[in-house]
């Protein structure tokens, strides 16, 4: 009987395999979750767990006072905010680079060519709302090209813009290079020359109230590592810029 209250005593003491919870922008969902995957792999007994979302969205869970380890913005801006408010341990980095590509329906049957089509009154089309990263991005581009469109939405993450047109409820949308490749063929690509005017730089931070600072720490540095940018680069991520912090 004394055995058997040691060994019940002895697993009642040990302490919970950590859990890293990291906020991530909706278009960090593939790389992210193979990234999660081999982090695991590395760390046994540690599990990752993520909630993706739009980065403003994200970005008020975390000032509101939500529980998360790690943030992975869309933008510096939205980063920024998190950081004024007290919301991060240390200076965010940039891991990564996105630029927006126009996504059809497959095999783009409307031939759309450049952000000027998007203006065809038979045309209906989607765009993040300029709250988050992706919209503010579209409404950069457009600016740029001179381009004044009427879509039919916004979308509060860029996943959910995707969705539109592959649900036919769209013709065409502004979204992320990299989620027109996790798309497969269930979309078309276009790609515009105005895109790499309004590039949007990924900073990732450990927030100051992490409940897992130091496997927090650990994820970042292993989203920033060799390893790391490869997975990036597969999903079609562009390295920082030179100089990046």
């Amino acid at each position: 009987m004394l055995a058997a209250v040691t060994v019940l005593s002895g697993c009642a003491g040990q302490e919970p395999d950590p859990t890293v919870t990291v906020f991530a922008a909706a278009s960090l969902r593939e790389s992210f979750t193979t990234l999660g995957e081999e982090f695991e792999d590395r760390h046994p007994g540690t599990e990752v767990e993520f909630s993706f979302g739009g980065s403003d969205t994200l970005a008020a869970g975390i000032t509101g006072g939500a529980p998360a380890d790690v943030f992975a913005s869309a933008d510096e801006a939205t980063m920024a905010r998190v950081t004024r408010a007290g919301g991060t341990s240390g200076e965010p980095e940039v891991f990564a680079r996105n630029r927006l590509q126009i996504v059809t329906l497959p095999g783009n049957p409307h031939r759309v060519r450049s952000l000027g089509d998007l203006d065809r009154p038979e045309l209906k089309v989607v765009l993040c709302d300029s709250s988050v990263p992706c919209g503010a991005a579209s409404r950069a581009v457009l600016g740029t090209a001179r381009v004044r469109l009427s879509p039919v939405s916004y979308e509060q993450d860029v996943k959910s813009a995707l969705t539109k047109v592959r649900l036919k409820e769209a013709d065409a949308a502004l979204v992320y290079a990299t989620d027109v490749r996790a798309a497969g063929d269930t979309v078309t690509g276009v790609e515009f020359p105005e895109a790499d005017t309004a590039l949007n730089s990924y900073p990732i931070a450990v927030l100051d109230d992490a409940p897992q600072p130091e496997r927090a720490g650990e994820f970042v540095a292993f989203v920033r590592s060799a390893e790391g940018r490869r997975v990036l680069r597969a999903a079609g991520f562009l390295e920082p810029a030179p100089g990046a912090p």
